[in-house]
């Protein structure tokens, strides 16, 4: 009889592929890998012209994605019961950091005092608050570990408080496209959690009253109605308020159908985008990888919301299943918004594109979600 010996390496790939969802893993990888590229061609003319280090913001974005991966792969490797034990403590921390925002320890940037500075490191808290509200949700609204579960209205009232504290506090700063995503993300999972539509459509109502309020009471800071009456005309001011979304328009439109080629595009070496290696970094996609390269990251981030959802799909409690909805809501709305307000669909709020855009913030929690997502789909595995 022959006897075949399986080397300890495919042994070693095979068990990882049993912990780790593998698909996910590489699309969110391919997502980093091109984030970093993009993140790269967009900071080298201005470093050149300044006598920096053309590679600065290429390290920096290389050191965020293997801290997001490990802390991905961390989370992955978690089962339920230690995810829940540590949420409560995450959503503390969570808020006690947007609090620490509006302290002199928060930095203002375009508008919004979103950066939490300490020593010489900065972070935006609102970034981490959106996994940790996800998995708060995910705790209020779905069954305990016992199997029992909360009275309805218990659910929901605890829900809408828990997602209050960190929307109000982000509202303070004020940053509309987070509060904007974060809403959107517990009408999603109120809806995946099953709550009935009257109690969703007296939400849908409550913040429709509290949208036109605010308008007609002044409450919006200049810059946020400057944006808003850009969004419905942005070429009535293209050398002032609409700057940004006519010359994120000019640029996505100059790459045609396969691009100016990698770090060849004249708008991003001429720098007529502000911010585009954050919030306008799909400028850099539209401009040097074209129409194809643009498609490319849409189908990797549409890939990844197909996960979610097949992941919550397949679960087989309700924790996972609301979690992993969760998430989906999240990255979609964000993605949505980001693409959207380059494009011209909606108006510029200024959100990173998911897992693309550069900063350790962003790319940390969004490699946390996706590890959130292989940990439901390994808890699946193991049930069945």
């Amino acid at each position: 009889m022959t006897t075949y010996r399986t080397s300890p390496v495919r042994i070693a790939a095979g068990a990882a592929r049993r912990l780790l969802d593998g698909k996910l893993f590489v699309v969110v990888t391919a997502l980093c890998a091109i984030g970093v590229l993009l993140v790269w061609s967009a900071t080298q003319p201005r470093l050149l012209a300044d006598g920096g280090d053309p590679q600065t913001y290429l390290k920096r974005q290389i050191v965020n994605v293997l801290v997001g991966l490990a802390v991905m792969i961390a989370v992955g490797l978690a089962d339920h019961g230690t995810l829940r034990a540590w949420t409560p403590l995450a959503y503390l921390v969570s808020c006690l950091s947007l609090v620490a925002v509006l302290t002199p320890l928060g930095r203002t940037a375009n508008g919004a005092q979103s950066w939490l500075a300490v020593g010489g490191l900065e972070a935006q808290p609102s970034e981490m608050a959106k996994p940790v509200l996800v998995l708060t949700l995910a705790t209020l609204l779905g069954d305990r570990p016992t199997g029992e579960r909360r009275p309805r209205a218990v659910q929901i009232l605890l829900a809408l408080a828990a997602a209050a504290v960190p929307l109000g506090l982000i509202m303070l700063q004020p940053d509309m496209g987070t509060s904007a995503i974060i809403v959107i993300t517990v009408f999603g999972m109120l809806l995946a959690a099953g709550v009935r539509w009257r109690w969703l459509l007296l939400l849908v109502a409550t913040g429709v009253v509290g949208a036109v309020a605010a308008w007609f009471l002044g409450l919006l800071k200049p810059h946020q109605v400057e944006r808003l009456l850009t969004f419905a005309d942005p070429m009535a001011d293209p050398q002032g308020a609409g700057y940004n979304a006519a010359q994120a328009l000019v640029t996505v439109g100059s790459g045609g159908l396969f691009g100016q080629g990698l770090f060849q595009g004249g708008q991003t070496e001429g720098r007529f985008v502000p911010e585009q290696h954050t919030d306008f970094v799909f400028t850099v996609a539209g401009e040097e990888l074209g129409f194809a390269g643009a498609a490319l990251i849409l189908v990797l981030l549409w890939l990844v919301l197909w996960r979610a959802l097949r992941i919550a799909g397949e679960s087989i409690t309700s924790y996972g299943t609301l979690a992993a909805a969760g998430i989906a809501c999240w990255l979609g709305a964000q993605t949505f918004i980001n693409v959207g307000m380059v494009i011209g669909l909606a108006p510029i709020v200024g959100v990173p594109l998911p897992f693309v855009s550069y900063g350790g913030s962003s790319v940390v929690a969004c490699l946390a979600a996706a590890g959130v997502l292989m940990s439901i789909h390994r808890d699946t595995l193991r049930r069945l």
